[in-house]
């Protein structure tokens, strides 16, 4: 099968992770991530391998570290709470013991483990954009998703334009609506945007 065949071609590019996945629940069967400078690597690979380009877009993970700082504030906190509710339980059952014999000498109460240091909210890192890249094979149905993430104060990647030169458009079109800049397009001028277009609609922290 095609999927087989590109995975193991894929991971051998340095720092790329490649999964196979259910094409009947996720409409694509070869998933992979990487670095944004390794996208002309990988692009190549599929460019020898047979494949063709079916879309650029993006997605604006505006907000995602904000909220991954709260869960880890809260799973902290939960921990912290966890840990005084053993102490004081421990503290309990060792005051509560019987001392046996009355002429046995009682064994000093076992002091509760101390509580741990409450940690603080760790601060959140910089939101990302994610460029996702569709490619099909030409003689065999093979879809592959690639996934680059890159910061949203540089949203910079290589173009691919040059190895495939219908990405020329895709990439114009995420420039447009993501701001994403393709370095090495020769011309990132709007597609589908006013020519005096100074704004990108599609992201999250657009205001019209």
């Amino acid at each position: 099968m095609k999927a087989a065949d590109v995975q193991k071609s894929l991971a051998a590019v340095a720092g790329v992770q490649v999964g196979a996945v259910d094409y009947a629940a996720r409409g694509f069967h070869v998933d992979v991530t990487l670095p944004s400078q390794e996208i002309t690597a990988v692009v190549q690979v599929l460019d020898q391998e047979g494949f063709f380009i079916e879309s650029i877009t993006g997605v604006d993970w505006l907000g995602e570290q904000e909220a991954l700082a709260k869960e880890a504030a809260k799973q902290a906190a939960a921990a912290k709470k966890a840990a005084e509710k053993a102490a004081a339980e421990a503290a309990e059952q060792a005051a509560g013991e019987a001392p046996g014999d009355a002429g046995a000498v009682a064994a000093p109460a076992a002091e509760p483990p101390p509580a741990p240091a409450p940690e603080e909210s760790p601060e959140p890192e910089e939101d990302s954009f994610e460029v996702v890249y569709d490619f099909n094979h030409f003689r065999e149905l093979c879809r592959v998703t690639i996934r680059v993430r890159v910061p949203r104060s540089l949203p910079e990647l290589p173009s691919i334009s040059d190895i495939y030169p219908g990405a020329n458009w895709h990439e114009r079109e995420a420039h447009d609506f993501f701001g994403l800049v393709f370095t090495g397009h020769p011309d990132l001028s709007p597609l589908l945007l006013p020519e005096d277009a100074d704004f990108h609609p599609l992201r999250k922290d657009y205001k019209p």
